[in-house]
Order: structure tokens, then sequence, then C-alpha cells
């Protein structure tokens, strides 16, 4: 409950000049790359992601939270919403120093005024040690 207060608090508090402003219930969509591929990393070594997102939808896109799957991924949102047709990334690091399987797959879980509200990327390679 206190996650949606936030949010809606979030989507109230941006809007001016000739930018749309955003109000509460305004849902848009948005395209990301759903997965970012690290390849083949040495193990300690920090991968650092990028997901390619953008409004697709006629109303602003208000990011209310972005994180990873584990304490060794943290990853970070724009702080403005992005206008329709607008583009930015949603970056990720992922620190291999205490993975133990050769396979990595670590998730983003993206809280937007988007339909559906979750969206999850993932980022995948193989660790070498």
């Amino acid at each position: 409950m206190k996650k949606t207060i936030a949010f809606i608090g979030i989507l109230m508090l941006f809007g001016c000049g000739e930018e749309q402003k955003v109000e509460v219930g305004q849902k848009t969509t948005m395209e990301i790359t759903p997965e970012f591929n690290a390849g083949t990393v040495i193990k300690g070594e920090i991968i650092k992601a990028r997901f390619k997102v953008e409004n697709t939808g006629d109303y602003p896109l208000v990011f209310g939270e972005v994180r990873g799957s584990c304490s060794c991924t943290v990853a970070e949102k724009p702080e403005e919403p992005l206008q329709p047709g607008e583009t930015a990334e949603i970056l990720a690091e992922v620190n291999t120093e205490n993975l133990t399987s050769k396979k990595i797959s670590k998730s983003v879980t993206i809280l937007a005024n988007t339909e559906p509200s979750l969206t999850v990327v993932t980022i995948k390679g193989t660790l070498k040690k």
C-alpha cells in the first residue's frame, strides 16, 4: 500500500512548461530491450547493462521503482518522466564477485504507469572463473 501511495505521489509531482502534465491514472505504453547479453565475463568483473526504453504511448512515462533480483544487482531509473516519443536508459550493474554458477541470469523489475505495471528485463552471461 505504501508503494502505491508513493507512486501516486511521484505521478502528481511532475509536469511543467510545454511538456505534458502527469495526472493520476494515466497509463501509457513503453518499448524496452528485454535482455542484455554480457557474453563471457571473468569472476569479479562488474557487468554494466543498459536497457533502452521508449515511451510509445500518449502520456508521460513515470518510473516508480526499478530493482534488481538480488543484492549483487543494482539498477537506476530515469528520474524525470519520459514524454511520448522520448527515449532513455535503465542502467543496471551485476557484481560477479560472489556468483558461483557458470550461467548468469539476473533480472530487473520495473514498476511504471504502464499496463501491466510490472515489466521484467534480464541480464545474461557466462562466468569464467
